[in-house]
């Protein structure tokens, strides 16, 4: 499935990655490859772990792998590793050496980064509030040293989804 074209939306905790990803996912008529810690987390009896954090991972790129036979010419990602590379870092400040390669060696068509221009809105699985231009920092660093492509979105939802369904377009075309 190499014609298949991967788009990331990624970014810190409350950026609207997730509403993106799913407008994204319904403007393009494509696959949606969901956030897998959300449902992991809310499904465990316990505070999670750091070894949690590498079945978070695994799980990750198996849904990735399964919903890309199912993607037209375009597969949406809500997250990707090297989300839980600086989730890792920031809370145990190490990260599993599989997350690390697995982040070297995929390869993604376009990651979008969310600005933390828009309010915060609480959630249960969210810690950082008052870290989020330190992580949109971090984030960006991040795919710098990754060599990713990516684009920086900011503004409004509607302002995002123009500008990300514009770059999506010329990458699918």
């Amino acid at each position: 499935m190499n014609f298949v074209k991967k788009v990331v939306v990624t970014g810190p905790e409350s950026t609207g990655k997730t509403t993106l990803a799913l407008e994204l996912s319904s403007y393009f008529q494509t696959a949606l490859v969901s956030e897998y810690a959300r449902k992991y987390i809310d499904e465990l009896d316990r505070v999670y772990r750091e070894e949690d954090l590498l079945v978070i991972a695994k799980g990750q790129l198996a849904n990735e792998e399964k919903k890309i036979a199912s993607a037209n010419k375009l597969l949406i990602c809500d997250t990707d590793l090297i989300t839980i590379k600086i989730w890792s870092m920031v809370k145990y400040e190490r990260c599993s050496p599989f997350i690390l390669q697995e982040i070297a060696k995929r390869d993604y068509d376009l990651y979008l980064l969310c600005k933390p221009d828009i309010p915060w809105e609480p959630d249960p699985q969210r810690e950082h509030p008052e870290q989020r231009d330190q992580l949109y920092d971090r984030y960006k660093k991040e795919l710098e040293y990754y060599a990713k492509p990516f684009i920086e979105l900011g503004g409004s939802k509607e302002k995002r989804l123009a500008e990300a369904t514009l770059h999506i377009s010329s990458i699918i075309q």
